[in-house]
């Protein structure tokens, strides 16, 4: 029989204080939520257990609740180390902006890496990731706050060259989730849209002689599963907890589309409504080229799958989510590291090392700030420190990047007639500045490395070149003085062809987009 079958709150009451707890999902995708609300539950009867470390890779919650926005209770926390916290919201205004906590933000790819260097008792991992923005600890190091001293990052020279050294992290508890679990312990994870990293927490924690904790949805008898369906050994896994409500993410109890069982027309994903985010997204998309491997970010970029969907271009090219899917139509919101229809699924260290090496032709990306430099910043702005999730790992590696969203911010409202755009009420915060609050991303260093990238807007394209930012598109109808250059922090280059952005852009229906990328011929040999 199974090693142990216990309740979540007997899974909670393993806990002791002190502990560090590598705790997986992302979003809401292969998050142990029962065994969360219990230890929530524990602590806030009997505050017990306290001064935790928590250990995730990216986002595990739904902005204002659920996942790791459980735990936001000083005393339950003392440390924590993850790669966003977006949606964490209550944990991060909480805890780590108000310095209650120390808090890290590393590489999502670094750390998905880390637990397999963990596992195999290495000290770390070396890479070029994160080298010149604030992951760097001659900028920031990834500490989030004024409370977090201690460096986990460190500059090193081998054979010649600078990399960043990413030190192992310890953890003698993992919370992880599957879908089926037999009588030996074997997991399946049929029912995932992701397969994200358990396997390489369970055999981080499992070496170190921690605790591995499994919640699934269901038992089933030995040698009922399939040997190739079987993603973590039942001898990785100390208990297991039952939920046989566990929702597949906190958008949907279960979706077979997105985990591979079904296929769902795509006719029948609808498009958005004609918006400046929608504008953006099917600008953007005039950058895809045939036989292209292209990242799927967060923010507006997300859109773009809604676009590529409408067109019926998804044949065209392979679009890939950092969270291990390739193929498909990715995502968005609280779906997004899943998609409809992928055509594989893969464990999310191994998209990493894909993306690390320089696979990705094109990422598509948003941004809260630019500047003169060609510096992005999506990680801190205003009393927000979201970090970067995947964003550096894509970013510094993607031989094109796009970055995505609206010229201004806050309060912007626009109507779309005619073939053109109309700034109703422009918005109130600058993302063009003078200097970027946070480097996410190193424009200088893009340029040395011959990276090309550009930035879409509602009303305007820009591109960086050797003159820094260029403006090399605008909307009809806009003015380039009034509507572009005086809501900008800094005076970009203006191209002497600058051009206007197609209207199709701006109109209802299908723009017939395939015909435009097949033109540009394959972007692979």
């Amino acid at each position: 029989m199974l090693k142990s079958v216990i309740s979540a709150a007997e899974a909670a009451g393993l806990l002791r204080d002190g502990d560090s707890m590598i705790v997986g999902g992302s979003a809401g995708m292969g998050i142990a939520e029962s065994v969360m609300v219990a230890l929530e539950k524990r602590f806030l009867d009997g505050g017990m257990p306290r001064d935790l470390t928590i250990i995730h890779t990216t986002g595990i919650g739904a902005v204002t609740g659920q996942g790791l926005n459980r735990l936001a209770h000083k005393g339950l926390v003392k440390r924590v180390i993850g790669g966003n916290y977006g949606l964490q919201l209550p944990f991060m205004k909480t805890l780590i902006v108000t310095n209650e906590i120390e808090a890290y933000n590393l590489p999502q790819g670094v750390l998905c890496q880390l637990y397999r260097a963990t596992a195999a008792k290495q000290p770390g991992v070396v890479t070029h990731v994160g080298l010149h923005t604030y992951i760097d600890p001659r900028q920031e190091g990834g500490k989030m706050n004024a409370k977090t001293t201690e460096d986990l990052v460190e500059v090193v020279t081998l054979g010649g060259r600078e990399w960043l050294f990413y030190k192992a992290l310890q953890a003698n508890v993992a919370l992880i989730r599957g879908t089926t679990a037999d009588e030996d312990g074997n997991v399946s994870l049929e029912h995932e849209a992701t397969t994200l990293e358990g396997m390489s927490m369970a055999q981080a924690v499992h070496n170190a002689g921690g605790t591995v904790i499994c919640q699934v949805k269901r038992l089933a008898k030995r040698g009922s599963l399939h040997p190739q369906m079987v993603r973590i050994p039942g001898f990785l896994i100390d208990h297991f907890v039952v939920d046989p409500d566990q929702k597949q993410n906190y958008a949907v109890t279960y979706d077979p589309s997105r985990s591979g069982e079904i296929s769902q027309p795509f006719a029948s994903i609808k498009p958005e409504p004609l918006s400046e985010r929608r504008v953006i997204a099917r600008r953007a998309a005039f950058e895809l080229s045939p036989g292209a491997v292209i990242n799927m970010g967060v923010g507006v970029s997300a859109a773009i799958p809604n676009v590529v969907a409408e067109e019926e271009i998804e044949d065209l090219f392979t679009l890939t989510v950092e969270a291990g899917v390739i193929g498909g139509i990715a995502g968005q919101g609280l779906h997004f590291g899943t998609a409809i229809n992928p055509r594989a699924i893969i464990d999310q260290p191994y998209q990493f090392d894909f993306y690390d090496g320089g696979g990705l032709d094109v990422a598509f990306v948003s941004f809260a700030e630019i500047d003169a430099e060609g510096n992005v910043n999506v990680t801190r702005f205003g009393d927000r420190n979201d970090g970067a999730g995947g964003f550096i790992d894509i970013t510094q590696n993607a031989k094109r990047i796009v970055f995505s969203g609206t010229l201004t911010g806050g309060g912007l409202k626009v109507g779309i007639a005619g073939g053109k755009i109309l700034i109703d009420t422009d918005g109130t915060v600058r993302k063009f500045v003078p200097r970027v609050n946070q480097i996410s991303y190193n424009g200088r260093v893009g340029r040395e490395r011959g990276q090309a990238a550009m930035v879409v807007t509602e009303r305007a394209v820009f591109r960086f070149g050797p003159r820094g930012v260029e403006l090399v598109e605008i909307a009809p109808g806009m003015r380039v003085k009034e509507d572009i250059l005086d809501r900008m922090g800094f005076t970009p280059a203006v191209a002497s062809d600058l051009k206007t952005m197609d209207t199709r852009l701006y109109r209802e229906g299908p723009m017939g987009l395939r015909a435009d990328i097949l033109a540009r011929g394959n972007a692979r040999r």
